[in-house]
Formats: structure tokens, sequence, C-alpha cells
């Protein structure tokens, strides 16, 4: 079992930064690529960035060039860091687990390619 914790959500001006960390507990997560999904009132959950085992990351079209995404395998955690953030970023951000040490394309965007999910963290931001 594995459990997922996000955290670093908050309210910013767009425009802002903030920076999102999911910390791992239960059996070790090193392996695997984890990856940052995001849902907005009334909208599908979506692939927002993903990052393999090696440190490998791939982003969505709308969030390339401002987010960043990083692992410390040595504290069993991930982090986002978004940059420039823009009203429709508001979202509440989930990280999960990916059942495989990497993914390419539709195998990283999609859900249930991934087994273990975190409870959310809002991100709101103002304009």
């Amino acid at each position: 079992q594995v459990q997922l914790v996000e955290s670093g959500g908050g309210l910013v001006q767009a425009g802002g930064s903030l920076r999102l960390s999911c910390a791992a507990s239960g059996r070790t997560v090193s392996f695997h690529t984890m990856g940052w999904f995001r849902q907005a009132p009334g909208k599908e959950r979506e692939f927002v960035a993903a990052i393999s085992w090696s440190g490998s990351g791939i982003y969505a079209d709308s969030v390339k060039g401002r987010f960043t995404i990083s692992r410390d395998n040595g504290l069993r955690t991930m982090y986002l860091q978004m940059d420039s953030l823009k009203p429709e970023d508001t979202a509440v951000y989930y990280c999960a687990l990916h059942r495989l040490a990497s993914c390419s394309d539709v195998g990283c965007y999609a859900k249930y390619e991934y087994d273990y999910w975190g409870q959310g963290t809002q991100v709101t931001v103002s304009s």
C-alpha cells in the first residue's frame, strides 16, 4: 500500500507562483513514475505532468513552460513548481503513483494507469 499526501496549495494572484509537494509513505515509490492531475469544478480530472523514476518529465500543453515537475527519491517526495499562474489553473491538484517506472504520451496521460491517488490540494488563482 502507498499513501500520498499533497500540500502547498493556496490562493495566489495571477502571475504568481506556488510549489506543491506530494509526500509518499508505505512501500517504495522510487521505481515508479509519479504524476500530477487537476480537476476544476464541473470538469473532468486532467493530466498536468508526470516524472519517471529517472527524472524525465512530460507536461500537458496547457502548462508547458510554466510548470516544472521534480522529485527527490531519498525524501520520497514529488514537487510541482507552478509559475506564471493563470485563473484557469484554478483546480484541486492531485498526485498519483503510476504502475510503471516510465511512460510516454497516452501511457502518462491516462488516469487508469495510476494505482494510487492523494486527497488533493486546492489551488485558486485570482485575476
